[in-house]
């Protein structure tokens, strides 16, 4: 049986919509349903089930499992907007700014006791393998959010380091995503192995496109500010690359349009036009191309109808669509 990707985006968001996170006090839960309910693409229970899908039929049975992975997802962003200080989620009010930091917080540590109450009812062996790869997912996050912070206060991060941080605080939730849909759908390690390489290669690919499109999206399209990493002096794949590559002259302008007090929309317009001289944007293509095919390779590889792999790497490609 083929599987239907809105039909199965809609049994999350029923599922999401549905649950009962906890009632009193209710400032601690409102929060959880707000940002739950804030939306999003919803890719990481998706791409679980769809995984799971390669080798079962009765996805229906693990969509609670899936909401965890989505449960926490938000519960990094929560926390991750805390950090950051960010006054807006997916164009509405962080949960921090609309009620207060302490509960931000509080809420968000629930979050993460809900998702793993979501893991059970899973059988003994499937919920072993489950908590066993969640751990390492989740240290794995909190490692690359460490990385990233550290990054603010270090000049001369270099493309490998960059890499290594998304790969932990972005790549490695995706490819925990797909890793779960083989261990609920039962498969053998090789091919939990292949999942979880294909995820992990779609999550760099995507942070790349991230980074691309901060800096040539269109806002209405793109649902962010453009040129907001720039304003932040954010770290990117863009100026890594840009740093690295210019002469003397364009690092002094580089860093001394960074390093302005100019209008925003000049100080994004000095930058870009540093970038475009130097062919940042094709750089920033190939390489996100690259981790999409090595992406793709990987599923290939799974031991599974090809038909049903059909079914992700034709979803995962409508998320390469984004307008840029």
């Amino acid at each position: 049986m083929q599987a239907n990707v809105q039909k199965i985006l809609k049994n999350i968001n029923d599922e999401i919509k549905s649950h009962k996170f906890g009632k009193n006090p209710p400032e601690l839960y409102e929060p959880i349903d707000y940002m739950m309910g804030l939306g999003g693409k919803r890719m990481r229970p998706l791409l679980t089930l769809l995984s799971a899908n390669l080798f079962s039929d009765n996805i229906e049975a693990f969509i609670k499992p899936s909401v965890a992975v989505e449960v926490f997802h938000n519960f990094t962003l929560m926390h991750d907007d805390i950090m950051d200080n960010a006054p807006l989620r997916r164009g509405q009010t962080t949960v921090h700014e609309k009620w207060n930091k302490n509960t931000a917080i509080l809420s968000g540590d629930v979050m993460l006791v809900k998702a793993y109450e979501l893991f059970v009812g899973l059988n003994e062996n499937t919920l072993k393998e489950t908590i066993i790869a969640f751990n390492d997912c989740a240290v794995k996050v909190c490692e690359g959010q460490q990385l990233d912070i550290n990054f603010e206060a270090i000049d001369a991060v270099t493309e490998e380091n960059y890499l290594e941080m998304i790969t932990l605080k972005t790549a490695a939730l995706l490819g925990f995503s797909a890793e779960l849909g083989g261990i609920l759908g039962e498969t053998d390690s090789q091919n939990r192995t292949y999942l979880r390489e294909f995820g992990i290669n779609m999550g760099i690919g995507f942070q790349l496109m991230d980074d691309l499109l901060d800096v040539y999206g269109d806002a209405d399209k793109f649902g962010k500010v453009v040129g907001g990493d720039i304003l932040a002096k954010k770290k990117t794949f863009l100026l890594i690359k840009a740093r690295e590559k210019a002469s003397r002259d364009d690092l002094n302008r580089l860093n001394n349009a960074l390093e302005s007090d100019i209008e925003p929309a000049l100080k994004i317009s000095a930058v870009t036009e540093i970038y475009n001289r130097l062919n940042i944007k094709e750089e920033t293509e190939n390489k996100m191309n690259w981790y999409f095919d090595e992406a793709f390779k990987k599923l290939s590889k799974v031991d599974a109808p090809l038909y049903k792999k059909t079914i992700i790497k034709d979803f995962t490609k409508k998320l390469l669509t984004r307008e840029k």
